[in-house]
């Protein structure tokens, strides 16, 4: 009797410890992967926000962004204006590679220009870990059905298919026209309000926004709330303080939802800006290929990855997006597609501050390499043309019928930074470090460092097809 006693218990010790054991181990959970959001603005210039220029209007909650997360005042685009921008925002490659050269326009009949099929997005690697995918606000990577957002890897798409001043103006919802009579002073607003449904719609599952807001693109227009009357000046404030409501509108979803830090939220330009804007002083402005056509404003915010309140001086650019969320998430793509930019997680965290050579374009050239404090022209830069005012029309200004928005547009009078006047010399350099407004043409001072950029330029080059 004792014998089985003894059994019993040590039976029972044996099975009470190896359920205790088994309670001590936490079952497998799954990691949640992060969402992403990007929110682009469109011809935003550097000194638009008050976070890079107090002098500015207050955008307090794109500043949160900056305070909770890193704030790059380096950081390029490959080409001063939007098509080729945005193409080498999605796939990270330089548009000599993805082959988007120019801004498809069918009011101009540019209907052949587009994203090519076997070019791969951040829509498509997404889509293809698992991710919902949606496209809000301006395309303009190729408005025939063979561009179609929905054949780059979006679910879902809203908004107008090229710039809000190009005709016909009309808003697509997936494959639909949805409207022909665009208020523009609501996009900001409808924009906003479709972000946050697909949110909520997707609260449970990771997701992907690319947020490409029309503003502050002309014709600038902003809802009642923020603008009712005034001068062109008033009517910009307003515009980037309805940017400014939209971006904390999305915060405070996230909050709410309780997904905003396990959310990775991009705030960026896709060039600089128009007549009217603001390049926080430097020269030139969006289509040419000075410092303010090229730098824009760029934000990043995840506290899982990212020094909170960092400033990051190191150059860097729109291409290095694609390595570093593919980094930061799931995502996957094939190793012989070439891709332009890096992983700048290390520079997200402050523990590195080097970076490869940064090039930007125009039309079909290659225009500027810069290299750590350097910038060198590879090729003539624009010099400023004076513009007869008395003579200036803008062919796609708002007209009440096919392009609706206040008539209080910029003119070239409002030009948005410092006007590269005409400088002596054949090659230009410039130490930005010092001379972040490229007044001083170093190059015949450093042979030695045009040698060195000349051939990592090379370098560069022929590593793109021919």
């Amino acid at each position: 009797m004792k014998i089985f006693l003894t059994l019993l218990v040590l039976s029972s010790l044996i099975s009470f410890q190896g359920f205790a054991f088994q309670g001590t181990i936490a079952p497998f959970k799954k990691k949640t992967p992060p969402n992403v959001i990007i929110i682009l603005t469109d011809d935003m210039g550097y000194g638009e926000l008050s976070c890079y220029n107090p002098k500015q209007v207050a955008t307090p909650h794109i500043d949160r962004l900056a305070k909770e997360g890193a704030r790059f005042t380096n950081f390029y685009v490959p080409t001063p204006y939007c098509a080729p921008s945005r193409a080498s925002l999605l796939t990270g490659r330089f548009p000599l590679r993805h082959g988007v050269l120019e801004n498809p326009a069918p009011d101009a009949n540019i209907n052949e220009v587009g994203l090519p099929k076997q070019e791969v997005t951040l829509g498509e690697m997404f889509q293809k870990a698992g991710y919902a995918t949606q496209c809000i606000g301006k395309w303009h990577l190729g408005h025939q059905p063979e561009f179609h957002p929905l054949l780059h890897g979006f679910d879902g798409y809203y908004g107008m298919l090229y710039s809000n001043d190009m005709r016909p103006v009309q808003l697509i919802e997936n494959h639909t026209i949805v409207s022909t009579t665009v208020d523009q002073n609501w996009l900001t607003q409808d924009y906003t309000h479709k972000a946050i449904e697909f949110i909520n719609a997707h609260q449970n599952t990771p997701f992907f926004l690319y947020l490409a807001h029309a503003m502050p693109h002309k014709p600038l227009a902003a809802s009642g709330a923020f603008y009712k009357d005034g001068n062109s000046k008033e009517l910009y404030e307003s515009v980037l303080k309805e940017l400014d409501w939209s971006t904390g509108a999305i915060i405070e979803r996230l909050e709410k939802l309780n997904l905003f830090n396990n959310t990775i939220v991009i705030f960026m330009s896709d060039n600089g800006p128009w007549f009217g804007g603001n390049t926080g002083g430097l020269k030139g402005m969006k289509a040419n290929n000075w410092e303010g056509g090229i730098r824009v404003p760029f934000i990043m915010r995840y506290p899982k990855a990212v020094q909170k309140g960092s400033i990051a001086t190191t150059p860097c650019w729109s291409l290095d997006i694609v390595p570093t969320l593919q980094h930061l998430t799931t995502l996957q793509q094939d190793p012989k597609i070439k891709l332009d930019g890096q992983n700048i997680s290390a520079i997200l965290k402050g523990k590195k501050q080097d970076h490869d050579p940064i090039f930007s374009m125009k039309d079909h050239k290659i225009k500027t390499i810069r290299v750590g404090k350097w910038k060198m022209y590879l090729s003539t830069p624009d010099f400023y043309q004076e513009i007869d005012l008395k003579k200036y029309s803008d062919p796609r200004k708002p007209d009440g019928i096919s392009i609706i928005a206040p008539l209080q547009q910029a003119s070239p009078e409002a030009y948005p930074g410092i006007k590269p006047r005409r400088m002596p010399g054949e090659s230009f350099l410039f130490d930005l470090e010092n001379d972040p407004y490229e007044s001083i043409n170093l190059a015949d001072k450093h042979p030695e460092i045009i040698k060195e950029l000349l051939e990592k330029a090379a370098l560069f080059q022929n590593t793109l097809p021919l």
